[in-house]
């Protein structure tokens, strides 16, 4: 299950990667903004976040105009380890090395097309561990 959360400034590149997903027959919950009404994307995120950190869901994908204030928001969250991402190399790395368990995504900064790269791209690539494992723990240790 992954879990996707955006504000209204993303609510549409939301919802073009939610059909994206379920169409590739992944499972997805929606934790809103449901419409394009103003909002605050943590009233989303944080939920989101929260599903992603106690095993609910397995990973999250969040949004807004940015991916600042959302890729902020989720990292609040003890056990979340969420990056913003503007590249495909950048999803790869994060997964590779930083085991993230969240994305972050700007809809004003990336395209759909690149989105869906990007998303493609942190899905399907696996942590390495090894010497990275070292690093990832201690960044959990930071939350202590």
């Amino acid at each position: 299950m992954i879990a996707l959360a955006s504000d209204h400034g993303a609510y549409a590149l939301k919802e073009k990667i939610k059909a994206y997903l379920t169409g590739k027959g992944l499972q997805v919950e929606d934790f809103g903004a449901y419409s394009l009404e103003s909002c605050d994307y943590t009233d989303f995120v944080a939920p989101a976040a929260r599903a992603v950190a106690d095993g609910r869901c397995q990973r999250g994908i969040i949004l807004c105009t940015t991916g600042i204030g959302a890729s902020i928001s989720a990292n609040k969250i003890r056990g979340i380890r969420c990056a913003l991402c503007t590249d495909s190399f950048m999803a790869e790395m994060t997964r590779r090395h930083n085991d993230t368990n969240m994305l972050a995504l700007g809809a004003g900064i990336t395209g759909e097309l690149l989105s869906l790269h990007i998303v493609d791209t942190w899905l399907d690539t696996a942590f390495e561990g090894g010497r990275h494992q070292r690093r990832v723990d201690k960044i959990t240790a930071l939350e202590e």
